[in-house]
């Protein structure tokens, strides 16, 4: 390359001179906006590989199938050279460190996580429950954490509502009315969600977040592809799925303010699915993550076709900003417009809205962040061609890549260790095995009764043992009392805080 970027920038482009984005402000987040066709799918691409060549890891959705070519060397043609050379760059084939993940196994290395982990919260955005569901959702959670009652996969949570069910006397008077029928319509949910596939990602081994974190020898950071075609088919497992892993690294990461450049970039294809049908107190959450996970080092880039589709409290935290082609057929569209011009900083050269609207393939309007922290003046640009391949991996060459992965065999066979359902399961036997005893000796005492009937006016002792069902209906209770210290933290969004 011979065009000239400052050191810790990158080169997003080509306006009025090189387009370039500080590394340092990189964590201010982002957002890449544009109607389908207009080149965000490389523009993504572009930015995750010099993120990458920067020493920065990057995690993107692929929706579309077609991100993959990042993992391969490019072979320019004629149209990219000449592209190249009018921008004065010099186009070698490269590509970045990158490792593929799924969801469902398939295209990648499965994601996993566990019902404890992932919070009452989140699933029940993810099962569309009502508050009153979502109440006996969080006493479910409460009940398991308090008892230590480890949820790891859906069967976990099946076994931990059935016995709520069973002991919802006891556990109703605690902590609020739980009736069968509530728990039989999420168990339903949970049956459908189970048929969409969701069975793959609740369970053991978990996602350790520094596999999403990694460098190589070279220093490069590893672009983390998530395969989403499949995943896209169930948006609220997709937008869940990522709103669960933006708040584990919110969880876990510490502070570090605005460091040189950030520890994770990480790109949010589809993004109105994040906030749509969403509650308005889980909105306020994800305002607060997205406000506060910068200081963590970690940049948040949304893609979407309109930036009408972010909330205006999550839109106002969006320091870069590369707005493609939009089109303005209906009023909703010139809303949208409208919108999209007003946030970028005025330049005198050209009449921002027209200009978004005359936009061909591969130019955008980009505004990015000064030394300052302050917008810079909008600029119309030509995005660089990628150096790495446009257009997706055979399957041939997906498979070796996920073969020499540096985290192949971590994740690839799931575990199934004891937790809720197997010691429920155990209780309940052991429940069993000291009732038939306690009902032989109970045999015996009436034979010894009958025995000494002929003393029916001595005072016979009543035993004060109690039943093993009752002993175990209210065990749960008593272990709240026992044992508030050893409660499970969890998190802003309810996830499990392995923090300690």
């Amino acid at each position: 390359m011979t065009l000239a970027i400052g050191e810790g920038e990158i080169l997003i482009g080509l306006g009025e001179g090189p387009v370039t984005q500080r590394l340092d402000r990189s964590n201010r987040h982002g957002v890449v906006a544009g109607a389908t066709g207009t080149g965000k799918t490389v523009t993504l691409q572009v930015m995750a590989q010099a993120f990458a060549d920067a020493g920065v890891p990057v995690f993107a959705a692929d929706v579309k199938g077609d991100l993959s070519g990042v993992a391969a060397l490019g072979t320019p043609n004629e149209k990219m050279q000449a592209r190249a050379a009018s921008m004065d760059i010099t186009l070698t084939p490269a590509a970045p460190p990158t490792i593929f993940w799924d969801l469902f196994g398939e295209k990648g290395h499965p994601i996993r996580t566990t019902i404890s982990e992932m919070g009452p919260l989140l699933l029940s955005r993810l099962l569309e429950l009502n508050d009153v569901q979502e109440g006996v959702l969080t006493i479910t959670f409460h009940v398991a954490d308090q008892d230590g009652l480890l949820l790891l996969d859906l069967k976990d949570l099946q076994a931990a509502l059935k016995y709520v069910a069973d002991n919802a006397g006891e556990i109703g008077t605690q902590y609020g009315n739980v009736s069968a029928a509530t728990v039989g319509a999420i168990q339903r949910k949970l049956l459908t969600l189970q048929t969409q596939g969701a069975e793959h990602f609740f369970g053991e081994p978990a996602l350790n977040l520094a596999d999403i974190m990694r460098t190589d020898v070279a220093g490069r950071g590893y672009v983390n592809v998530l395969a989403a075609d499949k995943l896209i088919q169930s948006p609220k497992l997709y937008s869940t799925f990522l709103l669960w892993l933006l708040s584990e690294l919110f969880e876990e990461l510490p502070e570090v303010g605005d460091p040189e450049k950030p520890k994770l970039v990480f790109f949010f294809d589809e993004a109105h699915l994040l906030f749509n049908d969403a509650p308005k107190p889980l909105l306020e959450k994800i305002e607060q993550v997205v406000r506060l996970i910068r200081s963590k080092g970690v940049g948040i880039y949304f893609v979407t076709q309109n930036p009408a589709d972010i909330p205006d409290a999550v839109l106002g935290q969006l320091g870069a900003r590369v707005q493609h082609a939009l089109r303005a057929y209906t009023p909703a569209d010139q809303k949208g417009l409208k919108a999209a011009a007003q946030s970028f900083r005025v330049n005198p050269a050209f009449d921002t809205a027209e200009t978004i609207q005359a936009l061909g393939v591969g130019e955008a309007l980009v505004s990015v962040l000064d030394a300052k922290g302050a917008p810079c003046v909008v600029q119309k640009t030509l995005i660089r061609p990628p150096a790495s391949r446009l257009g997706p991996l055979t399957p041939e060459e997906r498979a070796a890549a996920i073969a020499k992965s540096p985290v192949a065999g971590l994740y690839d066979t799931a575990q199934d260790r004891a937790s809720a359902y197997e010691t429920l399961q155990g209780r309940a036997a052991e429940a069993e095995r000291q009732r038939a005893a306690e009902e032989k000796v109970r045999e015996r005492e009436r034979a010894r009764e009958e025995r000494e009937e002929a003393r029916a006016s001595r005072p016979r002792a009543s035993s004060s043992r109690q039943g093993m069902a009752e002993t175990f209906a209210k065990s749960l209770l008593r272990t709240v009392a026992s044992q508030a210290g050893r409660e499970i933290m969890r998190g802003l969004l309810g996830g499990l805080s392995r923090r300690r």
